[in-house]
């Protein structure tokens, strides 16, 4: 019994570990992509830093500006496999870029988060069935200890009652030696007295 409860805590452990490993990992990845986007928007100047610096540039020109020098930096950023796949298919400009990005380790965080939680949720009901489980063999083992238990009283109480018969028998039979040897003594007796 102690050690399904044992097997099925180890089990638990298990998986709650990989998962563990797997947040962490995850984890990992959205940081990273996180502190790339940090660096995008700490290189990049403002409106108001480029309307400073260019006082006689219309806000569409310094608009445009900002964003080349966007698409510029973002260039220098490697990408991951999924950028790559995702820049052949279409390009995509910086903010768009960014809010993609943004998007993806959200949603991948999002994704193991539930993933976690049904595997969490698995485990529980694995555990929950593997309870009952041990609940029900528990049971029958205790009536099993039972029927035994009374088994065993009824056995007793055949052995008494057969040892009481095989006695009365055993009499019986010593009684009816007796009754013989008596019948043919009173035989012999009247052939010899002539009837």
């Amino acid at each position: 019994m102690d050690k399904d409860i044992q097997i099925k805590e180890v089990w638990i452990n298990k998986e709650v570990d990989v998962w563990k490993q797997r947040n962490e990992i995850l984890h990992k990845k959205v940081n990273r992509q996180m502190e790339e986007i940090k660096k995008l928007n700490k290189q990049s100047e403002t409106i108001f830093d480029l309307a400073r610096k260019y006082p006689n540039k219309t806000y569409l020109e310094l608009e445009a500006y900002r964003d080349a020098d966007r698409q510029e930096e973002a260039a220098q950023i490697p990408l991951t496999e999924s950028q790559k796949k995702q820049e052949e298919l279409e390009p995509i400009n910086n903010y768009e870029k960014e809010h993609k990005l943004r998007q993806e380790a959200e949603g991948e965080l999002s994704i193991m988060k539930g993933i976690e939680t049904n595997r969490v949720k698995e485990a529980q009901a694995r555990s929950s069935y593997l309870q009952d489980e041990l609940d029900r063999v528990k049971k029958d083992n205790n009536d099993l200890f039972l029927r035994i238990a009374e088994l065993t009283e009824v056995e007793e109480s055949h052995r008494k009652t057969n040892g009481k018969l095989q006695e009365r028998l055993t009499e019986v039979e010593e009684d009816n030696k007796k009754l013989s040897y008596q019948i043919e003594d009173r035989i012999n007796q009247m052939r010899k007295a002539g009837m």
